[in-house]
């Protein structure tokens, strides 16, 4: 410590947080019912705890104070003093270490013990006795940061939302495996921004990398005893500082490294990122920051026993987003990451949590209203996951204009419909369509749905095609947890098999369902690694496999079907790219007559005929054709046309008049096919495949 403080000056209670301005450091940190606040200065190993301050001044519920002469690099925490009396929802204990819920890095590893507690575990009192020992030495601390970084002529890509594409990747498990990477950078954003991970991305023709969650996070007691480690991530410690493993020099501008290579080629960086709790858990979880600041105001508290927790999470605690200066917490955590790091959305975990105003969701909460009219945030892409656990916890389609949302029905729909289970024509037809039965409203566009067969959350496309149980026994829950319908099949054999039959089927479902997600209108998604035959051996829940079984195997890439599905998987992508009517910017209902005797959108069966009422109820007729049509700016009509065979047989489709010169764009059963013309009326589509035509109409 280059400098021998003895007491704090006033200082400024904003910004909150702990900011160098050249000349000393201004920290200041919230808490409405603390009698005191202290501040900890540690020696450069964070290890031992040099100088204890009490911050001097609290202007409006923010304690603060100056210190000058310090500069970036100086490690710290707070005490607050308060009463404890958690019948009454306050927790403080002076005894205990908090991070500052500003800290833009922090430093060291929390060492589990019981002295992490606010109360001593083994009493009889439980929760309500008080444990006086020191938590410092096992746990982090937070490090005062320069945010300076030359940023040159980096631009945000600005990707549209109807050409948006999006890869969902877990930043460790995507380059772990990468052989050809120094072993320190593996795991890391100096991975991510290494040119063969862009290649591969770009390959692809992604727009949009998805993030799962970068926020440092804390591991969890229950998994440490079983030998195993919080892999996913969404246990979030701080919302302003990166998880120390995910930087390959140590410092938080690997991240910003990664985001302006990406950027310069094309590609927007979104961050999955978890608001609605965090890693304190309920009333017997561990005393880290939050609760031992201000229980009271930063947590949902029982109304008539403020002892326990609101859990709408299922996590143990909900974060209050109903008190401005929580309200406020996340609003600048969000605004950071745009500012600071340039970061290009988010992905909102239990999102309707974000929207809860007292006891049930409100599209028109305070975090909404204030998302909407900030003029950083309203410009970013915003994915709410539209559900959680409470009452009224599923909202999915009720969100507000400006949001997308991840939309479950989709998935379920198409893997109902690619396992072949009866009456799903008129469903599957709706999630093709953009699902305007969920999102037309407010004048939200087809792009609000994000589609996807798979995410981190169940199982791989892989996995759907392989398992038709769950196989999650090395989670140590004697496989109770995870989803128990995953709507999947194995189509003959659990798991790998020799079978050349049943792997024919599954590639060909792996095929038919990506061409699936790219065809639809609405926001597409893609689960890193399924371009490659990605498997978690049937484990839907992978959230504590932190080894192979999460991990990308780029060996996969190499091998045949590797090959064939990646090359597949773009060559969609581009169709998607290369084709507007594939994402359309607005919803089609089949009213608008581009072409004579042409709607907008059109569905018929496989003799060419239009569905009647009918046939689109008969539960056993599940042939389905999708025909789109818009006018381009040269007066063309593009019309193409999208053929669904989940039967297991071959069937040859008519195509509905008028006869034009067609062309074959895509055969799901042929991945390197190549484009062609087609002769006559019909198309051979063989079982459990999707064909694409293309035809145009000049005026």
């Amino acid at each position: 410590m280059a400098f021998s403080p003895d007491k704090l000056l006033p200082g400024s209670p904003s910004p909150l947080g702990a900011t160098w301005d050249g000349l000393g450091i201004n920290f200041a940190v919230f808490s409405a019912n603390a009698h005191r606040v202290d501040l900890c200065l540690f020696d450069p190993a964070g290890r031992r705890e040099v100088t204890r301050l009490t911050l001097p001044e609290c202007t409006d519920e923010v304690w603060h104070g100056y210190l000058p002469d310090a500069r970036p690099g100086v490690i710290y925490g707070f005490r607050a003093h308060g009463p404890y009396e958690p019948q009454r929802g306050h927790r403080f204990n002076s005894h205990k270490l908090l991070l500052d819920p500003y800290a833009r890095r922090i430093v060291g590893e929390y060492r589990t013990s019981d002295a992490m507690f606010g109360y001593r575990v083994n009493s009889p009192r439980g929760d309500l006795s008080l444990d006086r020992r020191d938590s410092a030495p096992g746990v982090a601390k937070g490090i005062v940061v320069s945010d300076d970084f030359n940023w040159g002529d980096d631009r945000p890509p600005n990707v549209p939302w109807s050409d948006t594409v999006i890869y969902e990747a877990h930043l460790k498990g995507l380059t772990e495996l990468r052989q050809d990477l120094r072993p320190r950078e593996r795991g890391t954003f100096a991975a991510l921004a290494d040119p063969a991970t862009i290649d591969h991305l770009r390959r692809l023709g992604i727009t949009s990398v998805e993030l799962m969650p970068i926020h440092a996070f804390l591991q969890d007691r229950h998994l440490l005893v079983k030998e195993l480690r919080n892999y996913w991530g969404y246990n979030t410690l701080s919302f302003f500082s990166i998880e120390p493993r995910y930087l390959s020099d140590g410092t938080v501008d690997d991240m910003r490294i990664a985001v302006r290579r990406l950027h310069a080629a094309g590609l927007e960086v979104l961050l999955d990122v978890v608001y609605n709790h965090t890693a304190e858990g309920n009333e017997f979880g561990p005393t880290l920051s939050f609760r031992g600041l201000d229980n009271a105001s930063y947590y949902r508290l029982v109304p008539d026993n403020p002892r326990h927790y609101i859990n709408d999470t299922g996590t143990g605690n909900t974060v209050n987003l109903s008190h401005p200066r929580v309200l406020q917490m996340v609003m600048d955590s969000l605004r950071y990451w745009v500012t600071s790091f340039h970061v290009d959305g988010f992905r909102f975990d239990l999102g309707t949590i974000l929207g809860r105003e007292g006891p049930g969701f409100d599209p028109g909460s305070g975090f909404f209203d204030a998302v909407r009219q900030d003029p950083v945030l309203s410009k970013v892409k915003l994915i709410s996951e539209p559900w959680d656990l409470g009452p009224g916890g599923y909202q999915l389609g009720n969100h507000p204009p400006g949001w997308a949302e991840w939309n479950d029905r989709f998935r379920d729909g198409v893997r109902r419909y690619w396992r072949g289970d009866e009456g799903q024509r008129s469903d599957f037809a709706a999630r093709l369509a953009g699902s305007s039965d969920l999102f037309e409203r407010r004048r939200r566009r087809p792009w609000a749905s994000v589609n996807f067969v798979a995410s981190h959350d169940g199982f791989t496309l892989r996995d759907v095609v392989s398992y038709a149980e769950r196989h999650n026994e090395a989670n140590g829950e004697n496989n109770k947890d995870g989803h128990s319908e995953n709507l999947s099949a194995n189509w003959g054999a659990e798991g790998p098999t020799d079978d050349p039959a049943i792997n024919d089927t599954r590639f060909r479902l792996q095929c038919a369902m990506i061409a699936t997600v790219f065809l639809a209108q609405g926001t597409p998604m893609l689960l890193a690694g399924d371009e490659l035959g990605r498997t978690q051996n049937g484990n839907n829940n992978a959230y504590a496999q932190d080894n192979e079984s999460s991990w990308i195997d780029w060996r996969l890439a190499d091998s045949e079907q590797g090959r064939l599905l990646t090359d597949f998987t773009a060559r969609v992508i581009a169709l998607r790219h290369r084709h507007p009517v594939l994402r359309c910017a607005n919803f089609l209902h089949g009213k608008d007559k581009p072409a004579p005797d042409v709607l907008d959108i059109a569905w018929f069966d496989e003799h060419g005929q239009g569905l009647s009422p009918d046939a689109w109820n008969n539960p056993q007729e599940r042939t389905l054709v999708l025909r789109r049509a818009v006018t381009e700016a040269d007066g063309r009509v593009p019309i193409l046309t999208c053929l669904f065979n989940p039967m297991p047989d071959d069937r040859t489709f008519k195509l509905p008049p008028p006869r034009l010169p067609t062309r074959l764009l895509l055969d799901s059963t042929d991945p390197a096919g190549a484009e062609r013309d087609i002769d006559g009326e019909t198309v051979a589509v063989k079982s459990r495949s999707v064909v694409l035509v293309r035809s145009v109409y000049r005026k």
